[in-house]
């Protein structure tokens, strides 16, 4: 007879814990820290022939203020996605950098002609990083789930278009720089409440999206292969077009005007997977862009200097044309940090930045720091794809596709490829609203990417919402 074993069996090995990716961020991080040193050393070595005092505390303030926004991660969302935040820290100092570049060019052009030193920005752009910083760390706290933000959908809505159109509304003594009506400036502080109301309106269509999903679902006429959404469904994307219309015509701002039309254009197409929907949006830009260059002398000015930037050179082409100018003699390795003359080029530091790093970078370096930002987009668009509610899928590509608009519209401008918009690029240009809304943005994406990474026990529990604004689908019974 054969013994029985009445040993007790062994408890069953606890699954592995999931790696939260946040060693990895740290590790990126310190290599960021790295690289923005020695690129503040070189500018300081090839300007003023010496390290000053500058290069210490502009280097421990950055270090300083993202090992705090490390650990707000590693606190608030552990499972967050651990490239966007070196990523984000790596252009937010080199940004840094070639704003210091910029002040050490002016403040010798002041000491050659005698005129007094010039306001430093290098310490404006780090208070402002300090403050979108602080922002980041309080979205991160006080939004623990992002699908609670789509109760408050239209509430963001309609603070988001009051915000857009207040610039318009108020006198242009406060509200008017560069002949666009886009801030509200008090004293020496000035903001510009339209980069936030983008963040707030797009929370807004993501909520609606998904609410009203089947309206823009339902098939309509069906024409050259592609099934078009019936008349009276296109409503949110005339709204759209009518308040994209109203900023070009009120504030005068050709940017914001396409950046805001774009994003609710790709947010709908990514709700519908239509292309029927981009045909008819991309119509009825163009044709409200035909009817802008016709009624508005500010579009026809825009358009012109795209065309032939050389043909009032002195004038209204001297922006666009000494920015190609410095990105020709940047050529393919740059003049070095530096040692290039980017100060010639008006607005370098905000909105020709791309033309400052382009000529003491090169195309090498541009294209590095183009990968970079292509990585930051596809990391949330990853985000958005790994997320199990539509709303976080839609918010998370709505935001990661805004970067990517500003980034191609920016870009498209400083070459000559599209006319000038007069946006900034996100975390490297001089600015403190673009900089402070951008950092909201990516702490809304960690968030969306923390609960798509998490394991099933740490993710929060869905919100149940009332049965009166629950979201319905249209189903097809099976044959």
């Amino acid at each position: 007879m054969a013994a029985v074993d009445d040993r007790p069996s062994a408890a069953p090995a606890a699954p592995a814990p999931l790696p939260t990716g946040r060693g990895i961020e740290l590790v990126l991080l310190a290599f960021a820290a790295v690289l923005v040193t020695g690129a503040l050393a070189l500018v300081e070595a090839n300007q003023e022939q010496q390290l000053t005092q500058a290069l210490l505390w502009v280097g421990l303030a950055y270090l300083a203020l993202f090992t705090v926004a490390h650990f707000a991660v590693r606190t608030f969302a552990p499972y967050a996605d651990p490239l966007i935040l070196p990523s984000v820290a790596l252009l937010n100092g080199l940004g840094l950098v070639m704003i210091h570049r910029l002040d050490l060019a002016e403040l010798a052009q002041a000491a050659a002609v005698g005129d007094p030193p010039p306001t430093e920005l290098i310490s404006r752009q780090v208070a402002w990083t300090a403050i979108g910083l602080a922002l980041f760390v309080a979205v991160l706290w006080l939004v623990r789930d992002h699908r609670k933000l789509s109760r408050y959908a239209f509430t963001a809505g309609l603070v988001g278009i009051v915000l857009l159109a207040l610039p318009g509304l108020l006198p242009s003594s406060i509200s008017e720089v560069n002949g666009a009506k886009l801030w509200i400036r008090i004293g020496p502080v000035g903001i510009q409440p339209g980069e936030f109301a983008k963040i707030l309106l797009i929370i807004f269509f993501a909520a609606f999206l998904v609410q009203k999903r089947e309206l823009f679902t339902t098939a309509g006429r069906r024409f050259l292969g592609m099934e078009f959404p019936r008349p009276r469904d296109l409503g949110p994307l005339l709204l759209a077009w009518g308040l994209s219309i109203g900023v070009l015509v009120i504030e005068r701002d050709l940017g914001s005007s396409l950046l805001f039309f774009g994003i609710v254009l790709v947010m709908l197409y990514v709700a519908t997977e239509r292309v029927s929907w981009l045909v008819i949006g991309l119509s009825i830009f163009v044709g409200g862009a035909l009817i802008a260059y016709q009624l508005f002398g500010h579009v026809r000015v825009r358009v012109q200097v795209w065309l032939d930037p050389f043909a009032d050179f002195n004038g209204t082409g001297f922006q666009i044309g000494q920015a190609l100018f410095g990105l020709g003699t940047g050529g393919v390795g740059g003049t070095g940090l530096g040692a290039g003359r980017p100060d010639l080029v008006p607005f370098a530091y905000s909105d020709f930045m791309l033309s400052s790093l382009g000529e003491e970078l090169g195309l090498i370096g541009l294209s590095a720091i183009l990968i970079v930002y292509l990585v930051m987009i596809t990391r949330g668009l990853r985000s958005a794809l790994a997320v199990r509610d539509s709303f976080g899928k839609l918010l998370a590509a709505g935001l990661a596709f805004a970067i990517a608009l500003q980034i191609f519209t920016v870009i498209g401008g400083a070459t000559k490829l599209i006319p000038l918009t007069g946006l900034t690029l996100p975390f490297l240009s001089y600015g403190g609203s673009s900089l402070v809304a951008n950092y909201a943005l990516v702490a809304l994406l960690l968030r969306i990417s923390n609960a798509a990474r998490a394991p099933l026990n740490r993710r929060p529990a869905a919100p149940l919402p009332p049965i009166a604004e629950a979201g319905t689908e249209l189903v097809e019974r099976p044959k």
